[in-house]
């Protein structure tokens, strides 16, 4: 028989109740943020017009339809009727939007929802979302507590839950999954949980292209640790493990593309397919920018803020401000908006990719130097309490702007 000490097991509990507590107090304000944005969308569906994307041109329009617009439509065909066999093609050759541009977790996840609960799509999508984020919440809390302080933690994660775009983690859209395991693998990271990071890479591959973002972070984290070899000796099943984690990220990034070649046939089925969303019909590596810059902000000020923004992220990223960070969020702040640069046709959708950058929001308002200087509640209330407007204020337009579907003939502008 066992005989447990009640000295250690009350040591024990005291070191958990402080975890627990934290993880409470965001659960709670991650909850208040998805509120304020369910009142929005409740709001801007009265002005939804009933559609084939929300069901039907009679029939009014409900909240968890209202949820599954845009590619939601495409994850609920792939979790209905599954992937294609073969890259749907035009008569001049070239591929035609088709479901092999969305990747498989969140609609396979949607689809088990909905033979276990017996639930339509739109209300197993919305649903899975809604619960990730929460998930993505308490760890990206834990992540940012043990760098910049826990206030200062759970600022940044009400700020993220209520960035403009952030309507989309409780929409039935992959963001929320995509979070939950970004942050489930910068935490693996941290704490050379090396193997687990391996198997959070992999699944990774198969929600979002970016692991190529996430080996860069692993190389710095690799290099950390190497450093620290002298005080911490390195042991070769930790090496391996490393090394593991590194490849995952490499067999994540042609994780897909693979699938879609082993599925269709055609070596090219998943870069052809992402081509039919672009205008030139083919991913351009960073050419569309200076496009989308002249166009939006004309032919002068367009390629002047195509070098500020870069600069501004840098400087966010390499001050002093952010050291509180340290170096494996810093990094990721600069490999993953460096891979959109490389890899995205600029456009609307633009927001919902900011999503990932929440390691920003703890320098925006001051709470990422490294003896966390200026963290007490009183300044981060005064620094937040504006963005936190401003952000509430973008997610109505956001969600009525881009979110809402306005049937017109030249077709509307996508989320």
């Amino acid at each position: 028989m066992t005989v447990t000490d009640p000295a250690r097991r009350l040591t024990v509990t005291d070191a958990w109740r402080p975890r627990r507590t934290f993880i409470l107090r965001v659960l709670a304000l991650y909850a208040a943020c998805r509120i304020v944005t369910t009142v929005i969308l409740l709001l801007v569906m009265q002005r939804q017009a009933p559609t084939g994307m929300t069901g039907g041109d009679d029939i009014p329009v409900t909240y968890f339809p209202f949820t599954a617009l845009w590619d939601g439509q495409w994850y609920q065909t792939i979790a209905t009727e599954g992937y294609p066999d073969h890259v749907p093609r035009g008569e001049d050759g070239g591929a035609q939007q088709n479901a092999w541009a969305f990747y498989p977790l969140f609609p396979f996840a949607a689809r088990a929802f909905m033979a276990v609960t017996g639930l339509e799509f739109p209300a197993a999508g919305s649903m899975i979302a809604l619960l990730c984020g929460f998930g993505a919440a308490v760890l990206m809390g834990l992540l940012l507590r043990e760098r910049i302080g826990e206030a200062a933690a759970l600022v940044v994660v009400v700020l993220w839950a209520s960035f403009p775009a952030s309507v989309t983690l409780q929409l039935a859209y992959t963001e929320s999954v995509a979070m939950l395991l970004l942050v489930a693998y910068l935490l693996a990271l941290a704490r050379e949980r090396w193997l687990v990071a391996a198997g959070i890479a992999v699944l990774v591959g198969l929600t979002r292209p970016i692991a190529v973002p996430l080996g860069v972070v692993t190389l710095v984290a690799l290099w950390l640790r190497w450093r620290a070899r002298d005080d911490r000796p390195i042991e070769r099943r930790e090496y391996a493990a490393g090394l593991a984690s590194l490849v995952a990220c490499g067999v994540a990034g042609f994780l897909w593309p693979a699938i879609a070649w082993g599925a269709t046939g055609e070596r090219s089925a998943y870069t052809d397919t992402m081509g039919a969303w672009r205008g030139s019909g083919v991913v351009e590596p960073f050419g569309p920018w200076l496009g989308m810059s002249k166009y939006v902000f004309g032919e002068t000020w367009g390629p002047v803020w195509l070098v500020v923004v870069p600069l501004v992220i840098l400087a966010m990223v390499v001050g002093p401000w952010a050291r509180g960070l340290g170096m494996q969020l810093r990094t990721w702040s600069v490999a993953y908006p460096a891979y959109l640069a490389a890899v995205l046709d600029p456009f609307t959708s633009i927001f919902r990719y900011l999503i990932p950058m929440f390691p920003l929001l703890a320098v925006m308002v001051g709470a990422g130097w490294e003896d966390r200087r200026g963290t007490t509640w009183p300044r981060l209330l005064v620094r937040t309490v504006p963005l936190l407007v401003l952000f509430i204020v973008g997610q109505y337009y956001w969600t009525d702007i881009l979110w809402r579907y306005v049937p017109s003939p030249t077709g509307d502008y996508p989320p």
